[in-house]
Order: C-alpha cells, then sequence, then structure tokens
C-alpha cells in the first residue's frame, strides 16, 4: 500500500488540514481521541477514511505539543501505512517577526492561526476540517473534485461545504452556528449565531449579535468549518494576522477566526467563495450525552454498508 501512496506535494492529490488542538470545554475531555465507532473508531478515523476515498493524498494534524504522544500513539499512527501524515503545532509564540505575546495570554489565537501553523507543510489545494466533526463521505468528494478545478486568475477560488442547519443541531443544548448568505452559489457573508436550538413548537431559535431573538429557516445553509483554499491562503493568513495583532495583539482573549479572514477576502473582491451544499447529516460531541447519538449515527452508517466494520481491517 505504501508503494501507492501519491507525493505529497503534488496538486493532484489534495491535503487533508484537520484542527486537533482543542479541548472540549463543554464534552470535558480530550474528545479528539474519545472512541466512538464498535471496534474503538474515532471520528477522527471516519474523516479520514472519508478523505482516502475521496481522493485526498496527505493529512496534515494541527495538534499542541502537550497532546503530541497521546495523539501520535492513539489517533496518527492507525494511519502510518495508508496516507503520508504530518504533524503542525499551534503554539502561543508563533508570531510573525515584531510580534510578541502579551503578559498573562494563555490560549491560542483561533482557528486562523491553527492553519498558519501549517504554512509550511502545505504547498497545494487543501481542505480545512475539525477534529471532532463528522462531515459524511459525499461531503470529502465535493470538495475534493472542487479543489481540482482551475480558479479564475483574477478571482482566485475558496470553497466552503455548507449543511443545512436542521442536520447540525444538537437534542442535548445550544449550539452556535455561522449562517450563510448565498448569492448565485457564491457565499456573500456569514451571520454568527448562538443559542440555536429548536422550541417546543418546533421553530429553530436563536440568538443575534444584538442579543435580539431571531427565528431561523431550518434549511438555512451554515458553516461548519469545512473549507476548501489554495495554497495562496497562507499570504493573505499572514497579511490578515499581522494586521489583527497590530488592532488586538494586547487583548487577552481576541481570536483570529478563519471565517474572518474568507469574508475579508469576499468584501475585498480579491477572491470568491464558492457554497457547495451537501444533504450529509453532520453530527458532533458538543455535549457528552451527544457521544450515544453519534455512535447510534455510525452503527447506522455501517449498517446502510457505508463503512466496514472494523474500519481499518
Amino acid at each position: 500500500m505504501v508503494s501507492t501512496m501519491p507525493e505529497p506535494s503534488s496538486p493532484e492529490f489534495p491535503t487533508l488540514l484537520i484542527l486537533a488542538a482543542g479541548m472540549g470545554s463543554r464534552y470535558g475531555g480530550l474528545k479528539q481521541l474519545d472512541p466512538m465507532g464498535p471496534s474503538g473508531e474515532t471520528v477522527l478515523d471516519y474523516a479520514v477514511f472519508d478523505a482516502i476515498r475521496a481522493g485526498f493524498g496527505k493529512v496534515v494534524f494541527v495538534i499542541r505539543r502537550d497532546i503530541e504522544e497521546a495523539f501520535r500513539r492513539t489517533v496518527g499512527d492507525r494511519y502510518a501505512d495508508r496516507i503520508p501524515i504530518t504533524y503542525a503545532f499551534q503554539e502561543l509564540d508563533d508570531l510573525p517577526d515584531g510580534h510578541t505575546v502579551p503578559a498573562g495570554r494563555t490560549r491560542p489565537w483561533g482557528t486562523g492561526h491553527a492553519v498558519r501553523a501549517a504554512r509550511e507543510l502545505v504547498t497545494g489545494p487543501f481542505a480545512v476540517i475539525n477534529a471532532d466533526d463528522f462531515y459524511g463521505a459525499e461531503a470529502y468528494a465535493v470538495l475534493h473534485d472542487y479543489l481540482l478545478r482551475e480558479p479564475a486568475p483574477d478571482h482566485p477560488a475558496l470553497a466552503m461545504v455548507a449543511y443545512r442547519l436542521e442536520k447540525t443541531l444538537s437534542a442535548h443544548g445550544s449550539v452556535n452556528r455561522g449562517i450563510c448568505r448565498e448569492s448565485k452559489s457564491l457565499l456573500a457573508g456569514i451571520e454568527e449565531v448562538e443559542s440555536i436550538a429548536r422550541r417546543p413548537d418546533g421553530i429553530v431559535q436563536g440568538s443575534a449579535a444584538s442579543g435580539e431573538p431571531v427565528e431561523l429557516d431550518p434549511a438555512s445553509p451554515v458553516s461548519m468549518n469545512f473549507w476548501g483554499f489554495p495554497a495562496t491562503l497562507f499570504q493573505a493568513l499572514e497579511t490578515q494576522f499581522t494586521a489583527f495583532l497590530e488592532e488586538e495583539g494586547t487583548s487577552l482573549k481576541s481570536e483570529f477566526y478563519i471565517p474572518g479572514v474568507v469574508d475579508t477576502l469576499i468584501s475585498s473582491g480579491t477572491h470568491t467563495c464558492a457554497l457547495l451544499r451537501t444533504n450529509a447529516r453532520w453530527f458532533g460531541v458538543t455535549y457528552p450525552e451527544d457521544k450515544a447519538v453519534v455512535q447510534k449515527q455510525i452503527r447506522e452508517h455501517i449498517e446502510a454498508g457505508t463503512y466496514p466494520s472494523p474500519l481499518w481491517a
């Protein structure tokens, strides 16, 4: 199998960049390592399996150094003979020249900073996902095919896989989601809405940035942090992260998020972002009670023949 592996730098085989540095504060532990499948598979196992089937040629895990040993042993080593694996480390002091960590800051700088950590390991088109989210095989195939298209030279194309809001809710508590605005199959903007949940009457409701309650269309496209980018994104990341630090670098809690990076690129007119819809059901482990739901969904996928069991036979 090793002899058939694609070259990691080949543009014909996009890279899958997996953000796995965070701890699940509401979940209560390192949920990236929590077994979910019937043979001890993690959600990450299914992500890598789907990515390999879709044609991705390399996986880069963005992790913290303090979980490296456990992560390699429990997760990364599962794939060593299946696809090239590389690690990037999200470190608080990994900053552009001339910037330092303010005294008292202990938290990392957000998802944009996490993606930036892989800037020396990714040389071609790549996808970005969360480590603890189950996105579905269809989503990987759709994004993989999109990443291989030639972008228009005057509008470098980004992409985001969008899910139906109703297929991303938790029965065990409210969630925060990025509600997408769409124009001609392109992402026009994302509005962050908090505390989204179904009311007893079935209506989906959340809280806008103003704090006012808002009713939401269950079919609304939402961002679940599944992105597709060209390698040139790292140049934009560097520029925007430097500007972010100049404006908010002294704050102890400010964060540099990928949706904000994309929104800036769209607003400037230098990039477009395709909105790739999927009918797949997203699921994850936001709350401890969600684990049983994830396990049930995975069993149903196995029974339907989507995955073998054990996954890595």
